[in-house]
C-alpha cells in the first residue's frame, strides 16, 4: 500500500477536488441545453431532500473510520481495523437499506406534497438507489484516509465525475423523446452510475490492499476498559454524530429552501412548471457560476486548518495572526477578479454558456456578495481549527434561520417572486460570513490591514472599468470577440494592478509549488 506524507496526500486530494470542480462545470453548462431550465429544475428539486438523507447516513463515518483506523494501525492491530470497518459497514449500510425502502415508499406523498412538482416522480425514483452505494463508499473512503493513502479517494472522486459526465448527458439525451421529466430522470440515473463506478474503484483498491491481512497483528487492549465492540461503537458515534449534527444544519436548511422556494411561489401565483424552471435556473446554473472560485478558498481551508491547529497548541499567535491574514487576503486578492466578471459580464457569461441571457439578472443580483462566500470557507476553517465548532454551528443556524424567513416572506410576494429567494441567499451568505468575522476577530483579537481592502477594490473598479468599456463599446462587431477580449484584458490589468499596489510580492511568488523557487 501506498502511504503518502500528510502534505502529499494533501495535495493529491486538492488535485483531485479541483481536476473534478472543472470537469463537473461540463454538464452544469451542456444539461439545460438539452433539457432546459425546466428540466433542470426537476433534476434539482430532489437533490436536497436526498442529501439530509445523506448527511444522516454517512457525513461524520468518513473521519470517524479515519480516525479509529489511524490509531489501530499506530498499534499494528489489523484485526482492530477490520473490527471497525465491520461496524461500519454494519451501521451505515442498514442505515442506507432502511432510508432507501422508505423512499421508495414515501415518493408519492414527497413529490407531490413537499415538492410541489409531481413530475418530479421519477427523478426521485431513480435517486434512491444512490444510498447504499454512497454509504459503502464514505467507509472506504475513511479507512484509506486512516491509512493515510489519498490515491484511491482521489482517484475514485476522478473516475465517479468522468463516467457521471457520460452517463447523465447520454441518458439525459436519450430519454428526452419521452418528456422533459424522463429527460430529467435519465440524468438523475446517470449521477447513480458515476457513483456506482467510483465505489467499484474503492473496492478494488481496497482488494488490492495486501496489508490489511498481515497475519498474527496484536491485538491491543481497549482504552475504554469494556469489551472491544462496545468501545468501538461508542468510539465511532462519539466522532461521527457530532460532524453529521454541525452538516445536518446545512443540508437541512437547504432542503428547507427548496420546499419554501416553491411553496412560496406557488402563493405568489406562479405556475408550478414555471416555477420548477426558475428554481432550476438558480441552483443548476447560478449558483454554480458564484462556486466555481471555490476550488481555491476550499484549498485554503484545508491548508489552514492544520496549519492554525499547530500554531495554537504551540501558544503562537504570531504565527495564527500571520496564516490567517494570508489565507484571508489571498481569497480577497483571488475572489475579486470573479465578482467583477459575474457582474459586469453577467448577461454575456450566462448566454454563452446558458444560451440564455436572462439567468444573468439573477447572477449580478448575486455577484456583489461573492466576496463574503470567498471569505466564509477561511474563516470556517478557523473556528474549526481553534476548537470552536459550536460557534460555527451557532453562526450557520442563525444564518439559515434568517434566509428561510427572508424566503417565506419575499418570494411569497408577486413583485419579488424567485428574485425574493436570490434577496434570502444573498443575506444568508453575509450574515453567516459576518457572524465568523465576529467570533474570530473577537477570540483572536485579529483585524485585517484596511490597505488591502482599498488596494484591491481599486486594482477591481480599474478591472471593472475596462471590461464594461470593451464589452459595450461597438469597437468590433462579434460580441463574443468582445467577451472575450474584456475578459482577458480585465484579467491582465488586475494582475498588472495588484502587482503595481504590491499586493503581491516576491515572497508569494516563492510559496508556488514546483515554480516557487524558479
Amino acid at each position: 500500500m501506498r502511504k503518502q506524507s500528510f502534505i502529499k496526500g494533501t495535495m493529491i486530494l486538492l488535485a483531485a477536488g479541483i481536476v473534478n470542480r472543472i470537469l463537473g462545470f461540463v454538464p452544469r453548462i451542456t444539461l439545460p441545453r438539452i433539457i432546459g431550465a425546466e428540466g433542470v429544475g426537476l433534476y434539482q428539486l430532489g437533490y436536497p431532500f436526498m442529501i439530509v438523507i445523506i448527511t444522516i447516513i454517512s457525513s461524520g463515518v468518513p473521519l470517524a473510520v479515519a480516525k479509529l483506523v489511524a490509531e489501530a494501525e499506530s498499534e499494528g492491530n489489523e484485526r482492530k481495523i477490520r473490527s471497525i470497518l465491520r461496524v461500519s459497514l454494519a451501521i451505515t449500510c442498514g442505515l442506507a437499506v432502511f432510508f432507501t425502502l422508505f423512499c421508495l415508499w414515501a415518493a408519492p406523498w414527497i413529490t407531490s406534497r413537499l415538492l410541489t412538482d409531481p413530475r418530479v416522480y421519477h427523478t426521485f425514483m431513480s435517486m434512491c438507489p444512490i444510498l447504499p452505494i454512497v454509504a459503502l463508499s464514505a467507509v472506504y473512503r475513511g479507512y484509506f484516509q486512516g491509512r493515510q493513502n489519498m490515491i484511491p479517494t482521489a482517484l475514485s472522486q476522478v473516475v465517479e465525475t468522468l463516467v457521471r459526465i457520460a452517463a447523465m448527458l447520454t441518458l439525459a439525451y436519450l430519454f428526452l423523446p419521452y418528456g422533459v421529466e424522463w429527460a430529467a430522470a435519465g440524468a438523475m440515473i446517470g449521477v447513480v452510475i458515476g457513483e456506482l463506478f467510483g465505489m467499484l474503484v474503492l473496492l478494488i483498491s481496497f482488494s488490492r490492499d495486501k496489508t490489511r491481512k498481515q497475519p498474527g497483528a496484536p491485538k491491543s487492549v481497549s482504552d475504554g476498559g469494556g469489551p472491544s465492540g462496545e468501545f468501538r461503537l461508542g468510539k465511532l458515534f462519539s466522532i461521527a454524530v457530532p460532524v453529521t449534527a454541525s452538516r445536518l444544519v446545512g443540508s437541512t436548511s437547504y432542503l428547507l429552501e427548496s420546499i419554501l422556494i416553491a411553496q412560496s411561489l406557488a402563493v405568489a401565483g406562479v405556475a408550478t412548471a414555471v416555477a420548477t424552471a426558475q428554481y432550476g435556473v438558480l441552483q443548476g446554473m447560478v449558483i454554480p457560476i458564484l462556486l466555481m472560485p471555490g476550488a481555491l478558498t476550499y484549498s485554503l481551508s484545508v491548508s489552514l486548518i492544520p496549519s492554525l491547529s499547530e500554531a495554537a497548541a504551540r501558544g503562537d499567535m504570531k504565527t495564527i495572526h500571520k496564516r490567517l491574514h494570508q489565507s484571508l487576503r489571498l481569497a480577497l486578492v483571488t475572489g475579486a477578479p470573479f465578482a467583477v466578471l459575474m457582474y459586469v459580464l453577467a448577461e454575456p457569461l450566462c448566454y454563452y454558456l446558458y444560451n440564455n441571457a436572462e439567468v444573468g439578472k439573477m447572477l449580478k443580483m448575486m455577484a456583489p456578495v461573492a466576496m463574503f462566500l470567498y471569505f466564509q470557507s477561511p474563516l470556517q476553517a478557523t473556528l474549526q481549527a481553534l476548537d470552536r465548532p459550536g460557534s460555527a454551528l451557532m453562526n450557520t443556524l442563525i444564518g439559515a434561520v434568517v434566509k428561510l424567513v427572508l424566503i417565506g416572506y419575499l418570494a411569497s410576494r408577486p413583485q419579488w417572486g424567485i428574485l425574493g429567494a436570490v434577496v434570502a441567499i444573498n443575506a444568508n451568505i453575509a450574515l453567516v460570513t459576518l457572524l465568523h468575522w465576529h467570533s474570530v476577530t473577537r477570540m483572536l483579537k485579529f483585524r485585517m490591514k484596511g490597505a488591502d481592502y482599498w488596494k484591491t477594490g481599486l486594482a477591481a473598479a480599474v478591472m471593472g472599468t475596462i471590461c464594461y468599456f470593451m464589452m459595450n463599446e461597438a469597437w468590433y462587431d462579434d460580441p463574443l470577440v468582445r467577451f472575450i477580449a474584456a475578459s482577458v484584458a480585465g484579467v491582465v490589468i488586475y494582475l498588472i494592478s495588484i502587482v503595481a499596489l504590491k499586493l503581491v510580492d516576491r515572497s508569494d511568488f516563492s510559496r508556488i509549488p514546483w515554480i516557487g523557487k524558479k
